[in-house]
């Protein structure tokens, strides 16, 4: 079909230097597909790099500690990515001896590893003839073919895959699926894409009925969710500190943090103080209560914004079982409070 094969030449002409693609090893092309998950290119290929190099076979992985790989994850985003990650590296080295399964089926019986992932490994590794559909598929296929499916329904991965798999060149499904996909990276791009410089301006029903802004269609996403932390950071004689690790379901699952007083709505400084003192974990030794930040910093999540205060909280004495701040630098932090960390003198 003339569409592959005009998409094939652009690729071949305008694609990326990226490290990944000079490869056909499912362990390095796993990573990648992994980490670009919900994150940019420019912002995933230095994590990437450092991932290859602390972790160049997929045993180096599976022998880490959990810790370690969150760690080098840090600052990255959506960590439960980092523990799955983790989690199947361990299945393919101790279950499966090092060797991905060669199959796009046989991929997704690994834990972590869905459609999107097991179809990228099977075309990219061992050009397996099965379409790959992310969002800049989604994006490029409905504005070409002018598919106004709402891309957040039940129906539309099977409906888009269906469709992807039409245009599919049989024995040539790695390169294919690579060039839809950086052509929705660079080209057909979801705000103000440059239309008249693309290959398929005159043959684009969305651009030919001037629906390009429309598509592709989405629902809106869920009410964003705004929550109050309040990070005690103490300090005693020692300057030893407390730190414990959210095991909680939710945010920052396994990260550590500081203890942590959270309220269900903004508060005044002044009433924050009140609730520190009167928290049954706060010493009664203290010396000095000194918040850090009287502007909170937002930080933004995909489904809730956490506006964040640290408060510094000097004791008197020992406190039992503190952390040296030298150990604790060492720890995975959401990337916030590790900056804090990294900024403040302590």
């Amino acid at each position: 079909m003339m569409f592959s094969k005009l998409l094939i030449q652009w690729y071949l002409q305008n694609k990326r230097d990226l490290p990944w693609r000079d490869t056909a090893s499912p362990y390095v092309i796993w990573l990648s597909e992994i980490m670009l998950q919900q994150t940019r290119v420019a912002q995933g290929l230095p994590y990437f790099l450092r991932f290859t190099e602390a972790f160049p076979t997929v045993f180096d992985l599976a022998n880490a500690t959990e810790e370690e790989v969150l760690k080098l994850w840090q600052g990255l985003g959506y960590y439960s990515r980092a523990r799955n990650l983790h989690g199947t590296a361990k299945q393919i080295a101790f279950e499966y001896n090092g060797e991905f399964p060669k199959t796009y089926k046989e991929l997704l019986h690994l834990k972590g590893i869905g459609e999107y992932t097991a179809a990228a490994i099977a075309s990219f590794a061992y050009n397996e003839n099965v379409p790959v559909v992310d969002g800049n598929v989604f994006r490029v296929l409905s504005r070409y073919f002018d598919v106004d499916t709402d891309i957040a329904s039940a129906g539309a991965k099977k409906e888009f895959k269906q469709l992807a798999a039409e245009l599919l060149p049989k024995g040539n499904a790695g390169v294919f699926n690579q060039a839809i996909m950086e052509f929705g990276a660079l080209q057909c791009v979801p705000k103000n894409p440059n239309c008249p410089e693309c290959i398929f301006s005159g043959s684009c029903l969305a651009l030919q009925k001037k629906k390009v802004t429309e598509l592709p269609v989405k629902s809106k996403k869920l009410k964003v969710k705004s929550r109050y932390f309040h990070y005690l950071v103490f300090s005693d004689d020692n300057e030893n500190t407390v730190i414990h690790k959210r095991t909680q379901k939710g945010i920052w699952h396994n990260l550590y943090e500081f203890p942590l007083l959270e309220t269900d709505t903004p508060e005044t400084d002044t009433a924050v103080l009140e609730l520190i003192q009167r928290q049954s974990f706060v010493s009664n030794n203290i010396l000095e209560i000194h918040l850090c930040n009287p502007e909170s910093l937002v930080h933004k999540l995909s489904h809730q914004h956490l506006n964040i205060k640290f408060w510094k909280i000097k004791v008197a004495g020992k406190i039992k079982n503190g952390n040296s701040w030298e150990s604790v630098k060492k720890m995975p932090f959401p990337i916030v409070i590790f900056n804090f960390i990294e900024k403040e003198t302590f």
